[in-house]
């Protein structure tokens, strides 16, 4: 019998990435050529919806790209990756958020620089508890805040398991908690009064009320907890060319494999956390968030 498609909306921030790999991050007035570029739809949740459509999901993304020539590129991009968009902001002709991103050739690092989600404000679309209820699981990362709250309580409403992309703490991270089902976070995310170490942070999120929950620290293990006890998922080792997007793939991979497992037993979240670091490092052995899904 063949596996069941999942379907998963991913309500946050759309980018269009703009990428350079170099030798070196240029110093203050310094030019130099790049090695390589590319060029591609960027952002937490669109990463997430593409590699949840790339693994073989249907996956809708929640957002505002606009109808400049620039934001048109990015739904382009989205559009041949099978992701089907919902642009809060369609009649806009304000360029979309750009991402200007460095990629270290010889470590893979990257410096990024961005203005994330600050020119729109969104009002939930009078469709929205149709989208939630036609999806089985929510992703959100914390972006257009009154946006993902309306969402993250419908899905609360409906049933519909909710899972978090906590990248950094943001202004509406304590409002968007208590609708949380799975929290899984980089080792950026500091919540007031918990920062220093995954176990802080975990307890914190156990205190919000997250049931399930996980600390990715880049080529580290990633930390977890759940009701019944926690441990560690070791990452695969892999040769790094770009770490861009690592993170974002982490979790739209994790959520496919939540969505198709339903209720969540530490087995299962630990085999998930297993499945989604082996997409993860993939994705950074070679250079740019598309590539390695083409193959190369």
């Amino acid at each position: 019998m063949p596996e069941r498609t999942p379907v998963g909306l991913f309500v946050g921030l759309c980018t269009l990435d703009v990428i350079q790999l170099v030798d070196h991050v240029p110093t203050s007035d310094e030019k130099l050529t790049a090695r390589d570029q590319a060029i591609a739809a960027g952002g937490p949740a669109a990463n997430a919806a593409a590699v949840f459509s790339h693994l073989g999901g249907a996956a809708r993304l929640l957002t505002a790209i606009g109808s400049h020539p620039l934001g048109l590129a990015a739904a382009a991009d989205l559009h041949d990756l099978g992701v089907t968009v919902t642009d809060l902001a369609a009649s806009s002709m304000d360029p979309p958020a750009v991402s200007s991103i460095l990629v270290t050739a010889s470590t893979g690092e990257r410096a990024v620089a961005s203005t994330n989600a600050t020119a729109h404000r969104l009002t939930p679309p009078d469709d929205l508890d149709a989208l939630v209820a036609a999806c089985d699981i929510v992703q959100f990362d914390g972006h257009h805040t009154e946006l993902a709250l309306a969402a993250a309580r419908a899905a609360q409403a409906l049933g519909r398991p909710t899972v978090l992309d906590a990248g950094s703490w943001k202004d509406g991270t304590w409002d968007l908690l208590p609708s949380i089902d799975v929290a899984v976070c980089s080792a950026d995310f500091r919540p007031p009064g918990a920062a220093g170490t995954p176990t802080r942070t975990l307890r914190f999120l156990r205190e919000q009320g997250v049931a399930w929950s996980a600390v990715s620290q880049g080529g580290g293990p990633i930390v977890w907890a759940g009701p019944d006890g926690g441990g560690t998922v070791e990452v695969p080792e892999v040769r790094v060319a770009d770490t861009l997007g690592a993170g974002d793939f982490l979790h739209g991979a994790l959520t496919h494999h939540l969505a198709l497992r339903g209720e969540l037993t530490s087995g299962g979240f630990v085999e998930a956390l297993r499945a989604a670091a082996v997409v993860a490092s993939r994705a950074c052995t070679s250079f740019g968030t598309r590539a390695w899904m083409r193959g190369e």
